[in-house]
């Protein structure tokens, strides 16, 4: 299966344990789904072995900030950030 273009590896985390969106933990906030349906990432350190992760946006924080996430297995999270095209892209379907 192929891998989706436009996302940048950003961190894999326990859940609930911090990470950086934008400047701000999306633990903290509440997730808002984006209807672009999901993407498909490589396991930053197994490459060969795809993930399907949901985008979303952080609710109440701007400029928007979005992202992908899902679980690569029980309770570790990865995390994806939008290039610069992906990040227009997605604005262009919020607006």
């Amino acid at each position: 299966m192929d891998t989706s273009t436009g996302w940048e590896f950003r961190a894999i985390v326990i859940e609930g344990d911090p990470v950086d969106i934008a400047g701000v933990n999306p633990w903290k906030v509440e997730w808002e789904p984006v209807p672009v349906g999901s993407v498909v990432v490589a396991h930053p350190t197994y490459p060969t072995q795809r993930h399907t992760m949901s985008v979303y946006r952080l609710s109440g924080v701007e400029p928007a900030a979005f992202f992908a996430a899902g679980e690569f297995s029980n309770a570790a999270w990865g995390f994806y950030e939008p290039t610069h095209s992906m990040r227009e892209f997605l604005l262009s379907r919020v607006s």
